[in-house]
């Protein structure tokens, strides 16, 4: 079984979570024999946490709860609060779960808390677009692996500026193979474009064959 495990911070940026979150938890479109998901919300301690859209998170458990193993996933949300001390904690246990081949995976502000961390030094990676990374850490060395793209895969390690959302949530499902290929394609590009050819043709790739509620 997978164990998602959600970091939560103070202005934490709900938008950027919607995509990943809500599919691998209802696991709606989970191929038949997809390996179970369990989802958690992690904080720096137990207090409510108080997210940019206004929503209170109370955090499931610890840092230190955090299994270090390949089944564990770490997502890493956008927040204006990252350059708070107390998040070099989550940073440290993301080093860690790199090295075992968990995947770390980090959006927006996220990533300069990577990349403030040296973890992304030697790894192809991206964020808020060319020149975001040196102007908000001045620590940041990872210059010639930075790709000016939404989303960037490399193997255990997925990042993504603030509008590469829908296609950070599509890499994350794609390397958890929780989704048959062609379901995640046609999923993605419905989010992706809106167009109604590909709701039925992401409907067509389902076991059941019956519709779907996509609210």
């Amino acid at each position: 079984m997978f164990t998602i495990y959600v970091y939560v911070l103070d202005t934490l940026a709900d938008w950027e979570l919607g995509h990943v979150i809500s599919e691998l938890h209802s696991g709606r479109f989970f191929k038949k024999d997809a390996q179970g998901v369990s989802l958690k919300t992690v904080g720096f301690t137990k207090e409510p946490v108080r997210t940019m859209g206004g929503l209170t998170i109370m955090p499931d458990c610890l840092i230190d709860d955090i299994a270090v193993c390949e089944t564990s996933v770490l997502l890493l949300p956008g927040a204006d609060t990252w350059n708070d001390p107390k998040h070099g904690a989550i940073l440290e246990k993301a080093g860690v779960l790199l090295s075992c081949g968990a995947a770390v995976c980090a959006i927006c502000g996220a990533t300069a808390a990577l990349a403030g961390f040296g973890l992304l030094d030697h790894r192809p990676h991206t964020s808020n677009g060319a020149g975001f990374l040196e102007m908000v850490v001045p620590c940041y060395k990872g210059q010639r692996f930075y790709i000016d793209k939404p989303s960037v895969a490399d193997n255990n390690l997925i990042t993504a500026g603030s509008t590469g959302a829908l296609l950070w949530a599509k890499q994350i499902i794609e390397r958890l193979g929780v989704f048959e290929e062609n379901t995640l394609e046609a999923w993605y590009d419905y989010f992706r474009t809106g167009k109604p050819e590909y709701f039925f043709a992401l409907m067509q790739t389902l076991p059941s064959k019956s519709p779907t509620s996509l609210q």
